[in-house]
Parts: C-alpha cells; structure tokens; sequence
C-alpha cells in the first residue's frame, strides 16, 4: 500500500464515527462530495472494501473496522505527541467549544473557570452547532445529548428547561407578537419552536440567538429562551409555563485521551461545579432571590 497522509485516515475515521457523509461533512467542513472521493480514494489504495454503503449510510464492513480500530492507536499517539509539543511552545490552551448561553454563562463567571494564578489560557467557541471533538478543534464540548461516541467521556449535569419570555409589566390585550432566529439558523429545538407554533406572528428574525435576549427586553414581543437566561433576568417575565418538549439534559464532554492532562482536567472540574451550581435555574425553578428592574 503507498503511503497515505494522516489527513485521509483522519478523514474515514469521521465518516465510519458518524456513519455516512452527511455528519462527516458537518464534522470537518468538506462537502460530502469530497468526502466520498476521499474514501473512494482509501478503498483503492488500501485494495480492500472499507464501507457498506446504503441510502441510510456507511457502515464498515470487517476490513474498515480492523483499520479503524488501528487507526484509534495511531490517533492516541498523535493526540499526546501534539500536547507534549504545545507543552514546549508555551502557555497551552484549553479550547471550550458551548452554545449560546452556556457560552454567555462561562463568561459571566469566567474568573470561576479561569484565575491570573493559571499557567493556561481559555478559548471559547460560541456556536449552535453540536461540539467536535474527533479532530481536536476543540478540547472541552457542552452537549444537549449524551455523546454515543467511544472516544468521549462525559459528565452528566441536569436537565435544562425551556420557557416563552417577554418585557416584564408589558401591556397585554393585543395578538401575541414573536421574535426568533432565522428559520435557515434554527438549528436547536427551542429556535425553531416559534418557526413550528408561531410562524404567522413572527415579527422579527435575526440572525444569532443572543438578540432574542435583547429583543425581547425592548419589548419587541416574545422570545423563548432557556429558564436559566430569563429567570435572572429582572427586565424579563415568563408568558405561561416551561415548554415541556424542550426540556432535555445536558453533558460535559471531553475526549478520553486528554481529559487527563492537568489544564483539561481542571478545567472541566471547574466548569462541572459551575453549572451545577446553577442546576436549579437550569431546570426551570425560579431562583428565590429578587431583582429590580
């Protein structure tokens, strides 16, 4: 067999962890088109049938799974030699890849996950989009679903609930008025629940979830939001009861091959006493202490 970049192995490994093209693609940002060259590509090289292919996806046949479980060896290794060379390259970094308001909780409380005592820096990934941690893009994800991936370990946290929130005090009598994140950005469940219950009193969209807070602040009409964003906040007031079929837990993931290394671990403790701190608010129980507006 002639020899092959780590990129191509790297590349089936994603296809045969997310079954078909279609995840691989969202995992690594190539098109499902190059994707399947790629395999095409590995197949001919390696001489051998790596994937049984169907409508519902690829799965790997015992060739592609012999491969893939040597290449988890080799993907171990690289992991610690690329720690060990950011080790000697100077303050390492530990990459926090979180949605929306998790995001805007880390940083509300960042002292809490990171002090001027630390020998790390902190990057964070705001995104909507489900945290991956196959390539290492980043170290630490925050997830809605407990990852069935092997090479994850997790922690539980609680559960986190959804409710309708709008301008506290605001005159009522009129047509309910919503706002919501752009049908095409809607993503997560509770974005497109306005598009699924409300679409015909819809009457501003934008494009990233973080203006739902603002708008609905301004009085602009009604927003939903997680419980732990719109109980704290003293402008705000629910319209009605959680939304039940929003309700769902939440993990804290890290890859099994880093969760050891002294910056992720403290990090993830850190970050795991955090959240569940606040496990109350994220399940929707009102906090009991009282804020003027």
């Amino acid at each position: 067999m002639k020899s092959m970049d780590w990129d191509i192995y790297r590349c089936f490994m994603t296809v045969a962890r997310a079954g078909g093209l279609t995840g691989a693609a969202q995992a690594t940002g190539l098109s499902p088109a190059t994707i399947g060259r790629r395999m095409l590509e590995i197949e001919e090289r390696t001489g051998r049938s790596l994937f049984v292919r169907s409508q519902t996806g690829y799965v790997l046949t015992a060739d592609g799974r012999f491969l893939f479980e040597q290449l988890q060896e080799m993907e171990a290794a690289a992991r610690k030699v690329e720690s060990w060379q950011k080790e000697g390259e100077g303050t390492p970094v530990v990459r926090i890849a979180a949605g929306t308001w998790n995001s805007w909780l880390i940083a509300e409380n960042f002292p809490a996950i990171c002090t001027e005592r630390d020998a790390f820096a902190i990057s964070l990934s705001i995104g909507e989009a489900r945290a991956n941690l196959a390539y290492r893009e980043s170290d630490i994800g925050i997830r809605a679903f407990e990852p069935e991936e092997t090479y994850l370990a997790s922690r539980l946290i609680g559960e986190v609930a959804y409710a309708a929130y709008r301008q506290k005090n605001a005159p009522g009598g009129g047509p309910e008025r919503w706002v919501a994140v752009a049908e095409e950005e809607a993503i997560s469940a509770y974005l497109r629940w306005p598009h699924d219950q409300a679409a015909g009193r819809i009457v501003a969209m934008v494009g990233r979830p973080r203006s739902l807070l603002d708008l609905a602040r301004a009085g602009a009409g009604r927003a939903v939001l997680p419980c732990f964003v719109g109980d704290l906040d003293p402008l705000l007031e629910r319209t009605g009861e959680e939304i039940e079929p929003l309700r769902h837990r939440q993990w804290i993931v890290m890859n099994n091959e880093d969760r050891h290394r002294r910056e992720i671990r403290t990090v993830v403790d850190r970050m795991t006493r955090l959240l569940r701190s606040h496990v109350d608010l994220f399940a929707g129980k009102r906090p009991r202490r009282t804020s003027s507006a």
